[in-house]
């Protein structure tokens, strides 16, 4: 979507499209759910997890940030991430709001 077009969309619709770009890649639903699985911060190396390369695993880590579905503290020479609770809630919701609009079924198709 070029950026002269987003315009004529609502904030909330530009907002949406967003979240679902970057969450579109398997690597970072495999981030996320890694993450997750883990029920604390992680600090460990996230290419033998994942068996991405680092620069790789590092732009994903990025995108992700972008967002702020996840947060990341440097400890030493190594980051530890997390969720961010509050806005993984907030995308969820978000998400929830979209999915459960009511689709009347038409007979034309």
């Amino acid at each position: 979507m070029g950026l002269t077009k987003s315009e004529i969309f609502t904030e909330e619709q530009n907002k949406l499209a967003t979240l679902f770009k970057i969450l579109a890649h398997p690597a970072r639903i495999a981030i996320l759910q890694y993450i997750i699985g883990q029920r604390s911060c992680i600090c460990n190396d996230l290419v033998e997890e994942l068996g991405l390369a680092q620069a790789t695993i590092s732009q994903h880590l990025k995108e992700l940030k972008s967002i702020g579905i996840i947060q990341g503290t440097i400890e030493g020479k190594s980051v530890c991430y997390c969720i961010d609770e509050k806005v993984w809630k907030k995308i969820q919701s978000d998400f929830n709001i979209f999915f459960n609009q009511e689709v009347k079924v038409n007979k034309c198709c």
